[in-house]
């Protein structure tokens, strides 16, 4: 099943703080996003707001932020932009979870987590001995 192009393809606004020695930071972002796989276009609306499109199967806005963090951009903090962060990482999580779960597949994660789960104690064991379980 294929997911359509509307949710695929994202358009999101990555908002820079004011105070920054960098006074282009949307410029600085949008030169070193250019080349990344994902990324299908770039747009600095104005020096410290840059408007992104990519694809959320190949990459997602937390991965996107947290390199223009690495590369010592500051991202704004105020509690409007960490709000609509947290819901957009949330829901392109979710979206890419709902992909992966319709091919079928298990992450190494969801792998750990089943294996702890057989292992645990749980109410859902039959506490006889196997032979006695096939002899009835």
């Amino acid at each position: 099943m294929d997911i359509p192009d509307a949710e695929r393809i994202k358009q999101r606004e990555i908002a820079f703080q004011d105070i920054h020695p960098n006074p282009h930071q949307a410029l600085t972002a949008a030169r070193f996003l250019a080349d990344l796989d994902g990324i299908l276009s770039l747009d600095p609306v104005s020096p410290i707001l840059l408007r992104i499109r990519y694809d959320v199967l190949i990459t997602t806005l937390q991965e996107i932020e947290e390199a223009l963090s690495e590369l010592g951009l500051h991202l704004d903090s105020r509690l409007f932009h960490k709000l609509m962060r947290a819901l957009h990482y949330y829901t392109e999580e979710t979206l890419r979870a709902n992909c992966r779960g319709l091919s079928g597949e298990l992450n190494d994660t969801e792998k750990l987590f089943a294996k702890r789960y057989e292992l645990i104690e749980h109410g859902c064991r039959d506490a006889r001995p196997e032979h006695w379980r096939r002899y009835l």
